[in-house]
Order: C-alpha cells, then sequence, then structure tokens
C-alpha cells in the first residue's frame, strides 16, 4: 500500500530561482567601469605621459621618504603616548587617570589641522624654548622657538601628539578585552601592576590592538599631507611646488595619488601578515609571557 502511494506521489521539480536582478545590477555595474575604463585611457586631460615622467622624479621621490618618514615618527610617538596614557587611564589613580582623560578629551576634541598650524605659530605665543627652573627660576638652555619649531617639529609634534590620543584609546580597549582572571593570576605570581601590564596583559591584547592600529598607520601616511600647510616638503607638498612651476595640476595630482596607493597597499599587506601572526592558533604574542610566568612560579617554588 505504501510502496503504491510513494509510487503515485507527484514528483517534485526543482526550479533556480530567477537571479534577473543580480544580472542587471552586474550589468550596470560592469557600463560604469568601462566608462572610467574609457575615460581614463581616452581623456587626453589626464597627460599619462606627464604622470610618467614625473613618478620618479627627485623632488617627488624625497616627498615620498619625507613622507615614509614622519609616518613612522608619528605612530612610533602615537604608540608610546598611547600605552602611557592607557596605564594612566585605568591605573585607579584619580589624579594619572583624569589627566590622561584630560588630554584624551583635548586633543580628540580639536582637529589635527588647528594643531598643526599652532604649533607652526608657536614663536607667537612662547618666543624661546627654555629649560630651567620653573616660576622664574633660573634658565640653564634657551632657544629661540623659530628655530626649535621647524616644519617637521611642527608636523611631528601636531600629527604625533593627536595620535596620542586615539591610540590611548586603541591600546586601553585592547587591555581591557583581556581576561581579568589573568590580572589576578599574575598578581598571585608576584608581578608588579606594570609588570603585569606589560607582561602578561599586553602581549595577548595584541590581538586586539593589531587590527585599528594598522588602521591607523595607513590613515597617517595620507593625514600627513596635512603637512604641507607648515610648508613640510613631503609627498603633497613636492607635487604642489611642482605643479605651481609647470602648471600641470591633474597630472602631478595624480602622482601623488599613485605613490599614496601604492604605499597603502603595501601596509596594507603588511598589516594582513601583522594580524594573522597574532590571531593564529598558536598565538605566539602569548607564549612568551607565560613561559616567563610558569618560569617565576617554579623559581618561587624551588627557592628555600
Amino acid at each position: 500500500m505504501s510502496a503504491g502511494t510513494d509510487s503515485a506521489a507527484p514528483q517534485l521539480r526543482i526550479v533556480t530561482r530567477s537571479r534577473w536582478g543580480q544580472w542587471v545590477g552586474a550589468a550596470v555595474v560592469a557600463l560604469f567601469l568601462a566608462w572610467i575604463a574609457f575615460q581614463v585611457i581616452t581623456n587626453p586631460g589626464f597627460q599619462w605621459s606627464v604622470v610618467a615622467h614625473y613618478m620618479l622624479d627627485k623632488e617627488i621621490l624625497a616627498g615620498v621618504g619625507m613622507t615614509i618618514e614622519l609616518t613612522v615618527l608619528v605612530m612610533v610617538m602615537g604608540i608610546v603616548i598611547g600605552l602611557i596614557l592607557a596605564i594612566m587611564k585605568l591605573s585607579g589613580n584619580p589624579v594619572t587617570s583624569f589627566a590622561a582623560g584630560g588630554y584624551i578629551w583635548f586633543f580628540r576634541g580639536t582637529p589635527v589641522l588647528v594643531q598643526l598650524v599652532f604649533w607652526y605659530n608657536l614663536a607667537s605665543l612662547f618666543p624661546a624654548v627654555t629649560l630651567g627652573i620653573p616660576f622664574g627660576g633660573p634658565k640653564f638652555f634657551s632657544i629661540p622657538s623659530t628655530v626649535a619649531i621647524s616644519s617637521f617639529t611642527a608636523a611631528l609634534l601636531g600629527l604625533g601628539l593627536n595620535e596620542g590620543a586615539y591610540m590611548a584609546e586603541i591600546v586601553r580597549a585592547g587591555i581591557i578585552s583581556v581576561d581579568r582572571g589573568q590580572t589576578e593570576a599574575a598578581k598571585a605570581l608576584g608581578y608588579r601592576p606594570l609588570e603585569t601590564v606589560l607582561v602578561i596583559v599586553l602581549p595577548q591584547a595584541m590581538k586586539s590592538i593589531v587590527p585599528p592600529t594598522g588602521n591607523q598607520v595607513i590613515g597617517m601616511l595620507k593625514y600627513s599631507s596635512l603637512a604641507s600647510v607648515v610648508a613640510l616638503l613631503e609627498l603633497m607638498e613636492s607635487a604642489e611646488d611642482i605643479y605651481s612651476r609647470n602648471f600641470e595640476t591633474i597630472p602631478l595630482l595624480i602622482v601623488a595619488s599613485l605613490w599614496y596607493l601604492i604605499l597603502t597597499s603595501l601596509l596594507s599587506i603588511g598589516q594582513h601578515f601583522i594580524e594573522a601572526y597574532y590571531g593564529g592558533e598558536r598565538k605566539p604574542g602569548v607564549a612568551l609571557p607565560f613561559r616567563l610566568a610558569s618560569g617565576r612560579l617554579h623559581a618561587r617554588q624551588s627557592s628555600p
């Protein structure tokens, strides 16, 4: 009975869902990309011969080198400041926590362009940079601000101090993402608070810190173009200097854009490998602190 019923049952036919919407969308995108490619190839305003001529120009290459140097120094400065501020904010000391919070509030709340111009014009506020005892005490060293605050120094201070505020929040978020039991275990092993953060907590927090830090590095590479307002000869300023002489504005802007694309692409590749390193199953960034902790525990147990 059941066999007969099964054989008499209607056969179900699988009907593929229509995807006409996807095909229409793909056709529109393809048409738009084809139009862009046509304009890039055929529009004489791009002047690709001029672009090719200036891609390896010594003035452009010098600007590329300055951009890389500024980005590296700003990020080192920002990471160091951010780490210190994050530890201060999480220290539990109301004074240091308030000071760190005030720093972050101020530098994140004011435009980085304003900060760059401020540092560049510091001489109007402080004619000289002095080292000595404050509140009218003797001075041991003094230098005119116009000499101390060059274009590079102004760019480094403006970008680095601002970056430190953002890195502080990134590091703080990474630290609080680590299970609190790690801190308690470190205390049980006799680690000091600062030692606990640097040796136990921070390496484990790297998995959360690295991705946003990579984004900050890539962003800083592009934000370094703001240093052109203080006449620093980085990539954008070099391009501006050239097209102010030959009036080839569009080709020189394309040259600068291509170099930024090349540099950000290289940084993105590096970020991918660093994230893979800290996000892998072996977690190499965590293994060393655990070995140190185990060694310390063994030493304490074996000591008389």
